[in-house]
């Protein structure tokens, strides 16, 4: 086995001098670890939105649909890992002179650039065709499509004001499209509307978080522009006008939706008209923590937060309950 080789990363510390520290490869047999670590597995919850429409019009129960979607879930978790690969390729020598980026596997030399490269054209290319094989065109084109527009993004688009925003909320929309669009559901207006705006929530709910901590460290140092391209060419009320917004029109659809579908013609109980309480109190939960400052992770935030999950399992059971008796 050959001698790893080693990265010379030149830092400066508050401006004193240039220090040099040396971070050394580490061996071969780590290049599949790394190519996981790279492909970020704590981000591939947010997958879990491709489940968002089938779950809507109640088609999770059955055996077909499931192992369908269980593929393109997989699919998508492919795309998605494919642009971070070539994403942090892109990046390593940025990445190097980030007191935290340059643990990425990439930046510190467990995965070397070209395999990063290699790895993830890869993907990007093998999920598209394997979705026209086992779902159909229109999967694919969807697939093909979030590839594109994010690398886009990864090259071009994140340097561009408002842009950058809406192209991150389309990718999440994009997923919560991906189980109807392979399933062959209808999508409604009601569904996208939601699905769209409470994503833009999220997002400029993240964006706020982060530019409220850097402008917190900023004035020990800090570096606004050093987090995200764009994060200083935003205002903190900006941020919080734009979640705000959002907020309400997702909740407002969402209550739309409810109403115009509710109701079973068995004399049970509305239970989609009921689901509105328990989903408008989460949006109201997520917004404390976005008002704070402190939603810069959405996932942990929806997991770790007790309420958080106990407001979601009783919106969804509420959401069975209107999906079997429908």
């Amino acid at each position: 086995m050959g001698e790893p080789s080693a990265v010379l990363v030149e830092e400066t510390a508050g401006g004193a001098g240039v220090s040099s520290v040396l971070v050394r490869d580490k061996p071969a047999r780590g290049l599949p670890a790394g190519l996981v670590r790279t492909a970020r597995p704590r981000q591939w919850v947010k997958n879990g939105l491709v489940l968002a429409a089938p779950f809507a019009a109640g088609r999770l129960l059955s055996l077909r649909d499931s192992v369908q979607l269980t593929v393109v879930l997989v699919l998508f978790t492919a795309c998605a890992s494919a642009v971070y690969l070539i994403n942090d390729a892109r990046d390593a020598d940025a990445d190097r002179a980030h007191p935290v980026k340059r643990q990425r596997p990439v930046a510190c030399g467990q995965v070397p650039v070209g395999a990063a490269y290699a790895a993830g054209a890869l993907l990007a290319v093998a999920a598209p065709a394997t979705a026209v094989v086992v779902c159909n065109a229109d999967t694919a084109g969807l697939l093909a499509g979030y590839v594109v527009m994010q690398l886009a993004y990864c090259v071009w688009l994140k340097h561009m004001l408002v842009v950058d925003l809406v192209i991150v909320t389309t990718g999440f929309l994009m997923r919560a499209m991906a189980g109807g669009v392979a399933l062959g559901i209808g999508l409604s207006r009601w569904f996208l509307i939601t699905s769209g705006f409470c994503a833009l929530f999220m997002v400029a709910a993240k964006r706020y978080s982060e530019l409220v901590l850097v402008s917190g460290q900023s004035g020990e140092g800090g570096d606004i522009g050093a987090t995200r391209a764009l994060l200083g060419e935003y205002t903190s009320g900006y941020l919080r006008f734009v979640w705000q917004l959002a907020a309400g029109v997702g909740v407002l659809a969402y209550c739309l939706w409810a109403m115009e579908t509710g109701g079973t013609a068995s004399g049970l109980l509305p239970w989609r008209q009921l689901s509105m309480v328990p989903f408008i109190l989460s949006v109201l939960r997520y917004a404390v923590f976005a008002d704070a400052g402190s939603a810069g992770a959405p996932e942990d935030v929806l997991l770790r937060d007790r309420a958080l999950v106990v407001i979601g399992l009783a919106w969804g059971a509420l959401y069975v309950l209107a999906a079997v008796n429908r």
